[in-house]
């Protein structure tokens, strides 16, 4: 006989042959269901590692119904506050004896569309999505109709009874907003990363992310609450990059009454505005003031250090895998709804606004 050169994968058979059980009794052990007695389990745990058997898990799914994987999908990875949520996600996952496959969306619907085609298809025993848009989630709905649990991370669907994890979004942008117009600020941009086809907002039609809409309802809620007159002229979509961040930036900061104060949508778009304020030779909060979303490292070793909204990022993490897990266990219950509290963390980026003409 010929050798091919490479190694023969380790089946179920061969690990019964070698524990003196029958082939049946080989996947039930290996693969965690049916009956057993806990000699027949030693026996063939102990035949597996002697011969160094590695699961197939996809064999093993078709078998048992159950892949022991969550699919998740995030809108950006890059972004920590993702990164945070997903490290709480995978901590629940672990604690229960299940692994995660992450996909990224980069905030694109196809892409998060294909995303869950692809986790359907690894069998999946459920999925955490944070929906790139409000308007187009047939997707989802037909995760939901199959019978395999969804839940949703940090955004909403009021059209989709599942479980749902966020923030009070729109309470937070008021806080943070309230910080701003108490100092005296009256020309207050908002600058956000979801994607638009103009950088300039017209109405909240433009915006398909509800934690978004809601941020941006609360943001100007205040505005108008404080007199501020026409304050949507200041607010900025589509810092989807570095390079469309610092776009709208440097055309803010060139106007004649550019805004001297600046609310960001999160850290890394935060952190693309401290750059170019620097660049300009502004100084915060002298010339103007800043406040971002999400407590990301950088923001209290700069100087002066970023006032932030801080967010429970791993918290919800960890709340929407376990929400999950439940359901995989069986549990039978009406969907929740689950909004945690921000908190804001002042620090030295907020100021009164310079004087006129400055």
């Amino acid at each position: 006989m010929k050798d091919s050169g490479k190694a023969r994968s380790v089946t179920v058979s061969d690990v019964a042959r070698e524990a003196k059980v029958s082939k049946a009794t080989a996947a039930r052990v290996l693969g965690g269901y049916g009956v057993f007695s806990e000699k027949v389990y030693e026996k063939v745990m102990a035949a597996a590692q002697a011969l160094d058997y590695r699961p197939n898990e996809l064999a093993r799914s078709m078998t048992t119904g159950k892949s022991g994987i969550i699919g998740v999908v995030v809108g950006d990875i890059e972004n920590p506050f993702f990164s945070y949520a997903v490290r709480g996600i995978s901590d629940a996952a672990r604690a229960a004896g299940l692994n995660v496959i992450l996909a990224n969306s980069g905030e694109q619907i196809e892409a998060e569309k294909s995303a869950v085609r692809v986790l359907m298809g690894k069998r999946v025993d459920g999925l955490i999505v944070t929906p790139a848009e409000s308007r187009d989630i047939a997707h989802l709905r037909d995760i939901h109709r199959s019978g395999r649990p969804l839940a949703l991370l940090d955004r909403a669907l009021p059209d989709l009874q599942v479980d749902t994890v966020t923030v009070d979004d729109r309470k937070a942008a008021m806080r943070a907003t309230r910080m701003l117009t108490a100092a005296g600020h009256r020309d207050i941009a908002y600058v956000t990363a979801v994607d638009s086809d103009r950088h300039e907002y017209r109405d909240l039609e433009q915006v398909y992310t509800s934690s978004v809409r809601e941020r941006v309802e609360g943001f100007l809620s205040v505005c108008r609450e404080a007199g501020i007159e026409t304050p949507e002229r200041l607010v900025r979509l589509g810092a989807t990059s570095p390079e469309e961040t610092r776009t709208i930036i440097q055309a803010l900061l060139s106007k004649a009454d550019r805004p001297t104060a600046i609310l960001a949508s999160d850290s890394l778009v935060a952190l693309e505005i401290f750059r170019h304020i620097r660049y300009m030779g502004l100084h915060i909060p002298r010339d103007i003031s800043l406040i971002t979303f999400h407590n990301a490292d950088w923001t209290s070793v700069t100087s002066p250090p970023i006032t932030v909204i801080d967010q429970p990022v791993y918290a919800l993490g960890k709340m929407v895998a376990e929400l999950l897990i439940r359901r995989l266990k069986g549990e039978k219950r009406p969907p929740e709804r689950v909004v945690l509290q921000t908190s804001i963390i002042e620090r030295g980026s907020v100021g009164p606004p310079p004087p006129s003409g400055r």
